[in-house]
């Protein structure tokens, strides 16, 4: 069964990329060679995406993950940035004026998730860069490992592949069997295994509690109402995988009463989209 899968580049961590292609018309004294560009690297969008990078602008990541986390991480947007400069200052392409000035790192508390942070990256007020830290005996931060996610993909993830299923089996009544392939889905997705607080795998667990109450099909309620923004939701997304959509089977199958997934449920979703991820 063929699931469509939308992106939300505007609404969600995980963006795609900008591929500057325009050419420039070239003028005496000046290089033929075309700069790269912040669109060509980062997932950013508007007058920004045509901005070359500079040495002083790829200095400004890894002074604000310095500055909010006390280190720099070896890969990223940093990276990508500081390559692309390096490239350009070689060429001859750009000056070493400030370029971007708008540079920022924020990190929040992932709720029920003791120890566990959200850290962000900005660049012209868009988020380029998405990963979670864990802090480790000691009070050390810890890379999130598996649960880094990487910001400029085109590949399915699994919020994505969970919204989906509103469109596969939406008018589906919430039953434990679902509720256990969310919380699977969610707990991969963001490496944590307890159920988040206000999160999809919460509202899906309380709505077949409350559906296993009700008499009237008409009270209960619909997969689609409990999964139709979980790609905006999970505090990290990651690509759909192979395995992840095995263990999202695997809940589905060990809560249903039949040992059986419903046709367009939750884990036919993610097998939907961890195919389509391999063919790309």
């Amino acid at each position: 069964m063929a699931v469509p899968f939308q992106s939300r580049a505007k609404s969600k961590p995980l963006l795609r990329p900008n591929r500057m292609s325009q050419n420039q018309p070239w003028r005496p004294g000046q290089s033929q060679e075309r700069p790269t560009r912040c669109g060509d690297v980062l997932p950013v969008a508007g007058g920004h995406a045509g901005e070359a990078i500079t040495p002083r602008a790829a200095d400004m990541m890894p002074s604000a993950e310095n500055r909010v986390l006390g280190r720099t991480p070896n890969d990223g947007p940093a990276s990508g940035m500081e390559s692309a400069a390096t490239r350009n200052k070689q060429r001859g392409v750009v000056s070493n004026a400030p370029g971007l000035q708008d540079v920022s790192v924020t990190q929040t508390d992932i709720p029920g998730s003791p120890g566990q942070r959200l850290v962000t990256k900005f660049v012209a007020g868009q988020a380029v860069g998405q990963y979670v830290i864990y802090r480790g005996e000691g009070g050390d931060d810890q890379g999130g490992g598996g649960c880094s996610v990487a910001m400029w993909t085109d590949k399915v993830t699994i919020g994505e592949a969970l919204e989906a299923t509103a469109t596969t089996a939406g008018d589906k009544t919430v039953e434990a069997s679902d509720a256990a392939a969310i919380q699977a889905a969610e707990a991969t997705a963001t490496g944590v295994n307890a159920v988040m607080p206000g999160g999809v795998a919460a509202a899906a667990q309380a709505a077949a509690a409350a559906n296993a109450s009700r008499d009237r099909n008409d009270d209960k309620t619909r997969l689609g109402q409990v999964v139709k923004d979980a790609a905006i939701r999970l505090p990290v997304d990651k690509v759909a995988t192979r395995r992840d959509a095995e263990r999202v089977l695997a809940a589905e199958m060990r809560n249903n009463p039949d040992l059986l997934t419903y046709p367009g449920g939750v884990g036919a979703s993610m097998v939907a989209a961890a195919r389509l991820n391999q063919q790309r």
